[in-house]
């Protein structure tokens, strides 16, 4: 398809979730630092972030505003196999039918940890599993780059689609894996979950079941103490919590944020998922041990094991004498009920975000 048309397309298909400012293009200085003289100005589509209702502000680096063409760039490079020596692609990991997760327990390449969802990436600060990355999307987009794909730039520089697409929309002659780090975090920034039942029961526009509601409940409360983890309403406070899911660290993953600070204290904690599109998931943990939301909410329920690095978040009343949630058959049910409500149908069917 050629660039153009992809554009077109992708324009039309992202209008419907954000506004174009003044719905007009916008001349763009792409000389990117560079002093040759010369002055080249492209115009491209200015795409205004649109917050989903009651979420904080995000922000964007200066260097790297949002632009409808360098989001179809992204994008291209998403679903591009030869970023990789290994003819896998970002979408490899990372597919849009399982809300940008995927179905295999564990992934290869990060020492079996389970392939996080991208979702809401731009309020994050901290990523992977073990928050080994801290920083913008651009760094992590870096880190993909560099060392999960090794990718080779002087083959990505005799791709004349890419050498095109970085001069107009970028300015730059020659591409550095910075540049096209910038360009993979311009479509991580907008694969934004907005559309749930639930968001759409917060604006008074859905009503839940009852199930669902009494689920909401139990989530919201210190019966099922969920949301202090994992927010209203993005889901996830992204920091690190030991859950109580080890008793005996047997595997180097299980160790977690240990791994990256030596500190005793930080074993088994792990960044909290974003619980968006969990229902889409097969696995859960940083391993993939459960296989479904029923086991999850047994572990929490059950489960957890009283470990000196344990979260207090994970202690009922802080007592030492009550320890899981006490959930009976129903309210577990009721609860899973409502963690289904936050299945996003609209972002995982929006042509904008499919393979160009």
């Amino acid at each position: 398809m050629k660039q153009g048309k992809t554009i077109r397309i992708l324009f039309m298909a992202i209008a419907m979730t954000t506004i174009i400012s003044a719905c007009k293009k916008e001349p763009v200085d792409n000389n990117n630092g560079n002093n040759n003289g010369t002055t080249d100005t492209v115009e491209m589509t200015p795409y205004e972030f649109m917050l989903p209702t009651h979420f904080p502000a995000i922000t964007i680096p200066d260097d790297n505003k949002l632009y409808v063409e360098r989001i179809a760039l992204g994008k291209q490079l998403f679903f591009d196999t030869r970023l990789s020596n290994d003819g896998k692609s970002c979408e490899s990991c990372h597919k849009q039918e399982y809300g940008f997760s995927i179905p295999e327990p564990q992934h290869g390449f990060d020492k079996g940890h389970t392939s996080l969802p991208l979702i809401n990436l731009a309020w994050n600060k901290n990523f992977m599993w073990n928050g080994r990355l801290v920083g913008t999307l651009e760094d992590v987009m870096m880190t993909e780059l560099t060392v999960r794909f090794s990718t080779d730039i002087a083959k990505v520089n005799t791709m004349t689609e890419y050498r095109t697409m970085f001069k107009n929309f970028y300015g730059v002659d020659e591409i550095t894996h910075k540049d096209m780090a910038k360009a993979l975090a311009q479509y991580m920034r907008v694969l934004v979950s907005r559309d749930t039942k639930y968001d759409r029961y917060v604006k008074g526009q859905a009503t839940l079941t009852l199930m669902e509601e009494e689920g909401r409940r139990i989530f919201f409360s210190e019966r099922g103490d969920c949301f202090h983890c994992h927010t209203n309403l993005l889901a996830t406070d992204n920091l690190m919590h030991n859950n109580g899911l080890d008793s005996v660290y047997n595997k180097e993953i299980d160790l977690g944020y240990f791994n990256v600070t030596g500190n005793e204290n930080d074993k088994g904690k792990f960044r909290t998922p974003n619980l968006r599109n969990v229902a889409l998931r097969t696995h859960y943990m940083h391993d993939g041990r459960f296989t479904s939301l029923e086991q999850v909410v047994d572990f929490y329920n059950t489960g957890v094991n009283k470990v000196p690095s344990v979260d207090p978040l994970m202690t009922k009343d802080n007592r030492d004498d009550v320890f899981g949630l006490g959930l009976n058959e129903v309210e577990k049910k009721q609860l899973v009920a409502f963690l289904k409500t936050l299945t996003d149908s609209t972002m995982i069917a929006d042509k904008a975000f499919a393979a160009p």
